[in-house]
């Protein structure tokens, strides 16, 4: 049964219901996998930018790159509930965030945006993305798009100040309107508290598992790709194995075809 905002909000104060499941996407033919699942929520990140685009960071992708792979995502899965990333910079200011966020959320047809970040810009723009009906996703902890001024790749909340503007930064999505939150590579116990103070669900990556669901980038998860994913992801497949073996198996194919014909060329 497809997800609403509604739902998603109530499964977290319904005891004995199993976490939120979120996985991101970027094509066509996975989505119409998932759509055959039972995942709750399907992510178009602008992860694309470095999973499939090439790109260094997340920095690069376009608010373009995330209409069209929005929009072809929502082909394949029109029975989940999708959320579509804002891109970097398309929403440094209220009016061109509202703009971007109206543009993005009409075109690819999805059920809600995420914004990386809790600034008092961006909560004003929640607030008025949520007056317009555009249901947000917030996203606190590590914030790719913020790579650079963050100083990297590295868990948050390790600190008393540093988890006191972590909490506070959630409290303020939460009031500015967001109807769920992915804290990213925040410290377990820091991620248990604030899904505990919330009375909207938290969604996890590399942060514990006592958050109210959890969410990876699928190409991690199955190991799509050659390099080795996140240390807090243990993929369940090799699929860059078995497309390897799956070339190898084709090429020797050919070869053997074309040997085959010219040996009955050359019979007597």
């Amino acid at each position: 049964m497809k997800l609403n905002t509604r739902k998603i909000k109530s499964r977290k104060l319904s005891k004995g219901a199993r976490p939120l499941s979120m996985l991101t996407c970027y094509d066509y033919q996975t989505a119409q996998l998932l759509n055959e699942t039972d995942l709750d929520l399907i992510l178009v990140g602008d992860s694309v930018g470095n999973v499939v685009l090439g790109y260094e960071t997340t920095v690069e992708t376009t608010l373009e790159d995330m209409m069209t792979f929005g929009r072809a995502v929502k082909r394949g899965a029109p029975d989940k509930f999708t959320v579509v990333d804002l891109p970097f910079g398309t929403y440094a200011t209220v009016e061109r965030g509202l703009d971007n966020t109206i543009k993005l959320f009409q075109y690819t047809k999805a059920e809600a945006l995420k914004l990386e970040g809790a600034s008092v810009t961006f909560c004003e723009l929640i607030k008025k993305c949520t007056e317009v009906g555009i249901p947000v996703m917030g996203h606190i902890g590590l914030t790719p798009q913020s790579v650079h001024q963050q100083g990297g790749y590295y868990t948050h909340g390790k600190n008393d100040p540093d988890a006191l503007r972590l909490k506070s930064e959630a409290k303020a999505l939460q009031d500015a309107g967001c109807f769920a939150l992915v804290l990213e590579c925040v410290t377990a116990p820091l991620a248990q508290e604030i899904s505990q103070e919330l009375s909207i669900p938290t969604i996890g990556i590399g942060s514990g598992d006592q958050t109210d669901g959890q969410v990876l980038v699928i190409n991690d998860l199955l190991k799509m790709g050659p390099n080795r994913p996140p240390n807090f992801c243990h993929p369940v497949a090799d699929f860059y194995e078995l497309k390897r073996q799956g070339v190898e198996l084709y090429l020797k194919d050919v070869a053997s075809k074309k040997d085959q014909n010219t040996s009955q060329t050359h019979t007597p």
